[in-house]
């Protein structure tokens, strides 16, 4: 059967914002919740989302996608953290109270993914959290790493990264894994750039995003909650 999938609308009223747009989709009998936050370049139905939820979806995951407030204002800088750590908070907010019980994981790709971790570690509750890419330092700015608030995360961590992505190159992601615990996974791409595409690939954004799902759906497996009865 597809999944049943609908817009919904979130209200951000710690952010002093207008309400957001969202699409959850919920297959029958949906093992988990993955909530997904866009980058800072692009909304939440850019075709690199939408594939990648739409193959979770067809795996029999709930997706719910949804809108920062400055790309729902159409506005091109990205919100301060605490707008975004309030819009992450709505949005967990709304998948948990539709997730029947079931785990609800949050993942984002690049700004998406980090504003995630920052809820989480100001205490926003998730089953762990996925990087659709993360952007530990600015592109050829390696002494500024963004991971401090990492270190002291506690939920199961995946990091999806492209071998070619100059916010995080092979070598550099290793160490702060380490540092954060088993918990915490690396999978490469090889040759993959900060959106995965590989060259000659012959992939567009869509096909970028739906490769991610395996490893992703893996992960869920190896952490999902043991059933009682």
């Amino acid at each position: 059967m597809p999944s049943q999938s609908e817009d919904v609308t979130i209200d951000v009223p710690d952010a002093g914002e207008a309400p957001v747009s969202g699409r959850y989709a919920r297959p029958p009998g949906a093992s988990a919740t993955v909530v997904v936050a866009h980058g800072a370049g692009a909304g939440m139905d850019h075709p690199f989302l939408v594939g990648f939820t739409d193959a979770l979806n067809d795996a029999g995951v709930a997706t719910l996608r949804f809108n920062f407030p400055y790309s729902e204002a159409g506005r091109k800088f990205p919100d301060r953290a605490p707008v975004a750590v309030a819009a992450w908070r709505a949005a967990m907010a709304l998948a948990a109270a539709r997730a029947e019980g079931g785990p609800v994981w949050a993942a984002g790709k690049s700004f998406g993914g980090r504003m995630a971790s920052m809820a989480v570690a100001e205490g926003m509750p998730a089953a762990g959290l996925v990087f659709l890419g993360y952007p530990l330092h600015a592109p050829g700015k390696p002494e500024k790493p963004r991971d401090a608030h990492l270190h002291g995360l506690k939920s199961p961590l995946l990091f999806l990264q492209g071998t070619r992505d100059p916010f995080a190159l092979p070598g550099e992601l290793e160490s702060v894994a380490e540092r954060i615990g088993p918990h915490a996974r690396i999978e490469w791409t090889e040759g993959g750039d900060h959106s995965f595409h590989v060259a000659r690939s012959g992939r567009g954004p869509r096909e970028n995003g739906a490769s991610l799902a395996g490893p992703v759906l893996r992960f869920l497996a190896d952490h999902a909650p043991e059933r009682t009865g």
